[in-house]
């Protein structure tokens, strides 16, 4: 399989250091891939099928240890895995295959890890995503999620949790929503344009308007959430509720990032923010929508 990858352990876990030098050590065989050591590997209970078709993954990151690694564990794991250092890599490769999930690097030289997150959203919106960050860039992983990551994964980290987050963002968005959806009440048909303070939804253009008709930008994401609170208006819904139905893909489970969007839902909607009116807190539980009087 070619010359065994050789490590430069600078940031990575000690877990990390260790499976990289099992690889220049450890011998070849035929089903060994690159020499990886497989009496260092802890076990991972996986609960698909063992004769599942492998679930092909994308591996984008500009280090070619790690994504050698990286290459390697997966490939260990039951995936078919293809590997990129950078975006425009990655986008020939999906061009060729589609993969189930991208496994995405954050900083990269050139176009990073953001921009081809966003471009994937937009182009292949049934393709997972998992970004990968440093614990430093707290920013990054609130736009990768505002972007529509499905999760992230700060470095460095243990192998083992990388592939359960993996495997779960799998299960969620490979199973349909509303067959997982944590029960609610039956929902109300909304008109075609439901208020929000001075601001009106149209459900059928996607878009929250202004009683001017002017547009306010709003993103996709929190489109499904102003939609969510107008076909169960005055009823409060967990967070729970919230992640299960406002995303068609399952997405995440950082309750953190519900909060994120209806604090930039406030911003847009209401009078004053700090005393919302139309999305309102209810404590113990998550929020909910008020609609105007008649």
């Amino acid at each position: 399989m070619g010359t065994p990858f050789r490590p430069q352990p600078v940031f990575h876990h000690p877990w990390f250091a260790a499976a990289l030098a099992a690889q220049t050590s450890a011998p070849h065989s035929a089903d060994a891939g690159a020499g990886y050591d497989r009496r260092a590997e802890p076990m991972v209970p996986s609960n698909e099928p063992a004769t599942a078709a492998p679930t092909p993954l994308l591996i984008v990151d500009d280090e070619p240890e790690l994504r050698g690694l990286l290459a390697e564990y997966f490939g260990r794991h039951g995936f078919a895995v293809r590997a990129a250092s950078g975006a425009a890599e990655a986008r020939a490769l999906i061009a060729e295959q589609r993969p189930a999930l991208a496994l995405l690097d954050i900083n990269m030289p050139g176009e990073n890890g953001l921009s081809l997150a966003r471009w994937l959203r937009e182009a292949h919106a049934g393709v997972a995503i998992v970004m990968l960050t440093t614990a430093s860039e707290p920013v990054d992983r609130i736009v990768g999620l505002e972007l529509g990551a499905d999760d992230y994964v700060g470095k460095p980290f243990e192998l083992r949790e990388l592939l359960a987050r993996v495997r779960a963002v799998l299960r969620r968005t490979a199973a349909p929503p509303l067959a997982q959806a944590v029960a609610l009440p039956a929902a109300t048909e909304p008109t075609r344009r439901v208020p929000f303070g001075s601001l009106w939804l149209d459900l059928d253009q996607r878009k929250l308007l202004a009683a001017d008709g002017r547009e306010v930008e709003i993103t996709a994401a929190e489109f499904d959430l102003l939609a969510l609170f107008a076909r169960h208006p005055n009823r409060p819904l967990s967070r729970d509720q919230i992640m299960e139905q406002a995303h068609n893909r399952g997405w995440d489970v950082f309750d953190r990032s519900i909060d994120l969007r209806v604090m930039r839902l406030r911003r847009k909607i209401e009078r004053n923010p700090d005393k919302p009116e139309v999305l309102k807190t209810v404590r113990n539980v998550g929020y909910v929508y008020v609609p105007p009087l008649a």
